[in-house]
């Protein structure tokens, strides 16, 4: 099938890299208009020229007056995907304050901001809206070692669709969630690649995949645009766990 968002207007966070810039090409091969955003002009930047993306904007969702402009700039879209995110590690020991604010404000108060802005434009037109929302299994779904503010923001964020979708259910406004195992992204690259021993950290991010591999951005961007598109206009307030067996 071809053409599945042809015409629709899209706005997607943390475009620059990984599953959002995946979905932001993929997104524009299927017909929508694409306006990417990320922190990172230079790399949104690099989609320019790509059919079906419109305009590259650079936007940092920790500050609200930018969240704001950006929606006055755009106006109404029919799909935004909260895909920006952090993924922070250690115990709850571990964990400071600065770095627990920091998850939360990056992997929640960013949606909240954005769906806040975006939300009302749609109401104000009477057009419906699609958010998709970048959770984890990692997350109210799952316990896993070592990543206590990074999985209790991602739970919040489950919590954040679910409330949306319940007081918009019936004004054709839906929010759903993709909740990813291990996916290989730059930025996990970069985490692994951190570590005390990259080799063997690899080999244990992929030991506990069920499937002995890891997900591709391309294939999380393929369930993006399932939620995006109207094949599911009848699916609201869900989490769509997608992660190669790891929750088995």
């Amino acid at each position: 099938m071809v053409g599945r968002l042809q015409g629709k207007k899209v706005v997607i966070t943390g475009a620059g890299a990984g599953i959002g810039r995946a979905s932001a090409l993929l997104f524009a091969k299927e017909g929508a208009l694409v306006y990417p955003t990320d922190r990172d002009l230079d790399l949104v930047t690099q989609l320019v020229g790509t059919p079906g993306i419109v305009k590259a904007i650079r936007l940092d969702i920790l500050k609200k007056e930018d969240v704001d402009a950006v929606a006055k700039e755009i106006g109404r879209v029919d799909v935004l995907f909260n895909c920006a995110g952090w993924v922070p590690g250690g115990s709850i020991l571990e964990t400071s304050d600065a770095t627990w604010d920091q998850a939360m404000n990056l992997n929640v108060k960013g949606a909240f901001w954005m769906s806040q802005a975006f939300i009302p434009l749609s109401l104000a037109e009477k057009k419906g809206l699609s958010i998709v929302n970048m959770s984890s299994a990692a997350s109210s779904i799952k316990g896993v070692p070592n990543r206590c503010a990074y999985s209790v923001s991602k739970g919040a964020l489950i919590a954040l669709t679910k409330s949306i979708a319940a007081d918009f259910v019936g004004q054709a406004i839906r929010a759903n969630n993709i909740c990813p195992g291990t996916v290989d992204t730059p930025s996990f690259r970069g985490r692994v690649n951190d570590s005390a021993d990259p080799d063997q950290a690899m080999k244990d991010f992929i030991a506990r995949q069920k499937m002995g591999r890891l997900g591709t951005a391309e294939e999380i961007a393929a369930l993006a645009l399932y939620l995006a598109c109207d094949e599911s206009v009848y699916v609201t307030g869900q989490e769509f766990i997608i992660d190669g067996g790891w929750c088995l």
